[in-house]
């Protein structure tokens, strides 16, 4: 019997920004008994610049999420390195939740001693802080480095890629060289287009976090698992009507 994920794009998605961020995942790297499907959530674009934009992802990603289960599927993977709503929806649903984050920070923290995340510009630090000390990863950190570049939601890396990928690999060989770096992790699923490119030329494995959190999430359904409920219990009663945008209120 089929599965089906819903991956959570945490903005909303254009027409024209729908294949890019849909391409993460190759073809053939998908299994005919299991269904994805993309959507961007919430109402407004956001560039995760701030703790305030950094709220209004959570708030999007958990309505998309709670409204993923609702319609059935028996997934949801979140489609940011921020892992926005991760936890409330853990907490929330009865069905397997995994994020880029967690999935690839801990994948990397297997495969070597450390780890370097490649971003794009400094105000994401932020985020990696967040999750880093969640997860207690944060001894595992070789650096974080950023090319200084702002971060383009809608197109991605499309017609950027010569300046933006030579950036990226001067990066990742200096966290390899001056700062110890056993593997490096990009620091956002609109980065994969690079993915490629940098696992091509440089010497450690580089890890394109939303698809090790897809595949991840395959694990999690192939071996009928989910997150634990004593970690995330359930709401004593369901608030959902605090979500407005779906009719909930």
């Amino acid at each position: 019997m089929s599965k089906r994920i819903k991956m959570i794009f945490p903005v909303p998605m254009s027409e024209a920004t729908r294949p890019l961020v849909e391409s993460q995942l190759p073809v053939a790297m998908l299994r005919p008994d299991i269904e994805v499907s993309f959507v961007g959530a919430g109402q407004v674009m956001t560039l995760a610049d701030s703790y305030y934009d950094m709220a209004l992802m959570e708030l999007a990603v958990i309505e998309a999420g709670i409204k993923a289960e609702e319609e059935g599927f028996d997934a949801v993977c979140i489609n940011t390195v921020s892992d926005s709503g991760l936890a409330a929806l853990r907490s929330r649903l009865s069905i397997p939740v995994l994020a880029p984050g967690i999935a690839a920070f801990h994948t990397a923290a297997m495969l070597g001693h450390t780890f370097s995340i490649l971003t794009m510009w400094p105000r994401w630090f932020p985020l990696y802080r967040k999750t880093l000390k969640e997860y207690g990863l944060e001894s595992r950190l070789a650096s974080v480095r950023s090319i200084d570049v702002r971060p383009d939601t809608e197109a991605l890396l499309q017609g950027k890629e010569e300046f933006v990928f030579g950036k990226l690999l001067e990066a990742g060989r200096r966290a390899i060289e001056e700062d110890g770096a056993d593997v490096i992790v990009l620091g956002s699923t609109t980065m994969h287009q690079s993915h490629a490119y940098l696992a091509e030329h440089l010497p450690v494995p580089v890890l394109n976090p939303g698809v090790i959190a897809y595949k991840q999430c395959e694990l999690l359904l192939d071996l009928g698992l989910c997150h634990s409920k004593v970690a995330f219990p359930s709401p004593e009663l369901n608030k959902d009507g605090a979500f407005v945008s779906q009719g909930r209120a």
